[in-house]
C-alpha cells in the first residue's frame, strides 16, 4: 500500500493509489485484483472507480476490467513536457561535451515516448521527433528503463506489444532480452547497437529515483560513436542522470 502523506487528504491519496495500481498492472485490472493489492475496503474501491470512470480518468471495459481513462493523456502530455523542460540544461551539456544528439524518454504504458531532445551540430546526426513512441526492447533508452524492472514485468511488457526486429541486429527473443538486461544492470548503461537503425549507435542510462521509468541517451553515427566515444559518454551520462535526478527530487519536495 502507498505510504500515507502526513497532512494529506485521504480520499485523494486513495484515488492516486488506485491509478498507480492500474498502471503497475499494465494499464487494466479487475476489481478483485485491485482489492488484493490494497487495504482499501471493496465498497470504497468500487465508489472511487465509479467516480474516476464518470470523470474520464478510468474506464470499464466490456470484460468488466478497469483501465486508465483518456483524460489522463492530457495530464501525462503536460507532465512529460515539464519533465523534458527540466532536463534540457543537462541535455545541452551532454551535446556540448560529446558532440552528439542527446535524448530523454519515459516509459508510457508499454512503450517508450521521447520527451526532449537536443540535436548535434553535425550535418549527419541522429534525429528523433519529440513525442515519438518506440518499443523498449530495441532502443537504448528502452533497455535502460527495462533494466530497472523485474524480469516478470519485462516479459509482460514485450508479451503485450511484441518484439518487432527493425534491423538484423534487433533482439527478437524475450530470453535474449532478459540476458541483455542482466548485462546492463551490471555495467550501469545500455547500448543500442544499430538495433533501431543501421549505422546508428546509442549509449543510454536510466535516471535514478525518477517517479516513472526515465532514461537519457547520446547517439550518432557508428563512425563517431565508437569505443573512445563510450569512454567519454558513460561518465557524462552518469553525471547528467544524477543531476536530473536531483532536480526531480527537488521539484517533488517543492523546493
Amino acid at each position: 500500500m502507498a505510504e500515507r502523506v502526513s497532512g494529506g487528504v485521504q480520499s485523494v491519496e486513495r484515488v492516486f493509489e488506485l491509478l498507480e495500481l492500474i498502471t503497475d498492472a499494465g494499464g487494466e485490472v479487475t476489481l478483485s485484483e485491485l482489492s488484493s493489492s490494497t487495504d482499501l475496503p471493496l465498497p470504497t474501491i468500487h465508489r472511487l472507480l465509479r467516480t474516476l470512470v464518470a470523470r474520464g480518468y478510468a474506464r470499464q471495459l466490456p470484460n468488466r476490467r478497469y483501465a486508465l481513462g483518456p483524460r489522463l493523456i492530457r495530464l501525462g502530455e503536460g507532465a512529460n513536457k515539464q519533465l523534458g523542460a527540466l532536463a534540457m540544461p543537462q541535455l545541452r551539456d551532454l551535446v556540448d561535451e560529446l558532440g552528439e544528439t542527446s535524448n530523454m524518454a519515459v516509459l508510457d504504458g508499454d512503450m517508450v515516448v521521447y520527451i526532449a531532445q537536443v540535436p548535434s551540430q553535425h550535418s549527419m546526426r541522429m534525429f528523433t521527433e519529440v513525442g515519438r513512441r518506440a518499443h523498449t526492447h530495441d532502443t537504448g533508452v528502452g533497455k535502460a528503463m527495462l533494466a530497472q524492472l523485474s524480469d516478470d514485468v519485462v516479459r509482460g511488457i514485450v508479451g503485450r506489444v511484441g518484439m518487432p526486429t527493425h534491423t538484423d541486429k534487433s533482439i527478437g527473443d524475450v530470453e535474449d532480452l532478459i540476458s541483455e538486461l542482466g548485462k546492463i544492470r551490471e555495467r550501469g548503461y545500455s547500448i543500442d547497437e544499430q538495433e533501431q537503425e543501421l549505422g546508428v549507435r546509442c549509449f543510454a542510462m536510466a535516471v535514478p529515483d525518477a517517479p516513472t521509468p526515465t532514461a537519457i541517451s547520446a547517439s550518432g553515427p557508428v563512425a563517431r560513436v565508437d569505443e573512445s566515444f563510450a569512454a567519454r559518454a558513460v561518465p557524462a551520462l552518469t553525471d547528467a542522470a544524477q543531476a536530473i535526478s536531483k532536480e526531480l527530487n527537488r521539484s517533488v519536495a517543492g523546493e
